[in-house]
C-alpha cells in the first residue's frame, strides 16, 4: 500500500507491506530563517516539487507489482468541515497513481494517519474505545477514539482555545534563532543544563462542554524572561515543564479515571516532554504510549497502514503478493 500525507510542513511517502515491512521518504518543506510559518500556497508549492522525487524514491525500493492500493489523507480531521489547501496536492498526485495502475484509491485524514502510526509503533493492542492525544504545531487535542470500519471514529474531549502546544514551542524556538519548525532543536537545548526557568502553565477550564486549556499566557511569560537575559537552556527546560504541567492536568480532568493514553504527532517526539508527561500522569494511573520519534512526527506510514486495513478487511484475496 503507497501512503501519501501533504501537511502544513511535511511532504511524506510511504509503502507499507502486509508482512509489516515499511519503507518512507519525507521531507519537511523550508521555511526562511526568522519566519513562524508558510502560507497555504507556499506549502503547496512545496509540495508539488517535493512529492515526484518522493514517489520515485519510495517505488524504486519496491516491486510495482506488489502496489494493491494508494492510501492518501485529504484533510486534516475526519469531520466534514476540516480542510486545508496543501492536502490537495497530495490527492491529485494519490489519484494519478491510482488511476494509472489500476489500484483502489483510499482516502483518510492527517489525524487518523497519526493515531494509526502511532498503534503502530508502539504495538498497543487496542479492541474498543480509548484515548489519544494528539500534539502538534496545529493541533492539541485529547481525543476519544473509537476503531471504524474504515479508520476511526474520533471525538474531541478537551482542546486549547488560543496557541497549539507546538506554536507555543515554535514562537520560543524562533526567538532563540533556532529554525521552523523549532521543536527539535529547543528539545536539544533543553538537554544542556539543570537549572529550569520558572514558567506557570495554564489551569484547564470547562468551556461549552469541553475542557480547555491556555498557552498565550506561558508563552508572554517565557518571552519576558528572555527580554530579562535569561538562560535560554533555563528557560526551554521551564517551557517544556509548562507544557508538561498543564497538559498532565488537562487529561486528568477530562478523564480522572486514568488508563492507556497513545501520545501521537510531532511535539510528541519531543524526548524531555515525554519523560516528564510520563512522571506526572503515572501517578494519576495513566500509562502512556509514544511510538519512535520518527513516527511521532508528521508522516505517511500510519496513513498507508490505514489503506492496507480497510484492503486487508475487503479483499483478502489480494495477499499473495510477494511483499
Amino acid at each position: 500500500m503507497l501512503g501519501i500525507d501533504t501537511s502544513a510542513y511535511t511532504t511524506s511517502v510511504a509503502a507499507v507491506c502486509v508482512s509489516g515491512q515499511w519503507h518512507q521518504a519525507r521531507r519537511v518543506l523550508a521555511v526562511p530563517q526568522g519566519k513562524r510559518g508558510l502560507k497555504p500556497s507556499e506549502a503547496v508549492f512545496g509540495h508539488v516539487k517535493n512529492l515526484p522525487e518522493l514517489v520515485e524514491e519510495v517505488m524504486g525500493r519496491i516491486d510495482p507489482d506488489d502496489l494493491v492500493g494508494v492510501s492518501v489523507s485529504v484533510a486534516p480531521r475526519p469531520n466534514p468541515a476540516s480542510y486545508l489547501p496543501p492536502f490537495l496536492a497530495g490527492e491529485g498526485v494519490a489519484r494519478a497513481i491510482a488511476s494509472v495502475a489500476q489500484v483502489p484509491l483510499l482516502r483518510t485524514t492527517h489525524q487518523e494517519g497519526h493515531i494509526r502510526a502511532g498503534l503502530a509503533g508502539t504495538g498497543l493492542n487496542v479492541k474498543g474505545a480509548f484515548y489519544a492525544f494528539h500534539l502538534s504545531g496545529g493541533t492539541t487535542e485529547l481525543l476519544s477514539v473509537t476503531p471504524a470500519a474504515t479508520g476511526f471514529r474520533i471525538e474531541t474531549v478537551a482542546s486549547t482555545d488560543d496557541l497549539y502546544v507546538g506554536q507555543f514551542v515554535d514562537r520560543i524556538g524562533v526567538r532563540l534563532g533556532f529554525g521552523f519548525p523549532a521543536g527539535p532543536e529547543l528539545d536539544r537545548l533543553s538537554q544542556s543544563g539543570h537549572d529550569v526557568e520558572p514558567i506557570p502553565w495554564s489551569r484547564p477550564r470547562l468551556k461549552d462542554g469541553l475542557w480547555r486549556i491556555s498557552f498565550s499566557g506561558p508563552e508572554a511569560a517565557a518571552q519576558r524572561a528572555l527580554d530579562a537575559g535569561r538562560e535560554p537552556g533555563a528557560v526551554a527546560r521551564g517551557v517544556l515543564e509548562s507544557i508538561a504541567q498543564g497538559l498532565g492536568l488537562l487529561v486528568q480532568r477530562a478523564s480522572p479515571l486514568g488508563g492507556d493514553l497513545l501520545v501521537v504527532g510531532g511535539v510528541a517526539a519531543n524526548t524531555r516532554l515525554r519523560r516528564r508527561m510520563g512522571d506526572l500522569l503515572a501517578d494519576a494511573g495513566w500509562r502512556l504510549w509514544f511510538s519512535d520519534p520518527e513516527w511521532s512526527r508528521d508522516n505517511a506510514v500510519g496513513v498507508a497502514y490505514l489503506g492496507l486495513d480497510a484492503l486487508r478487511r475487503d479483499k483478502g484475496d489480494l495477499w499473495h503478493k510477494s511483499c
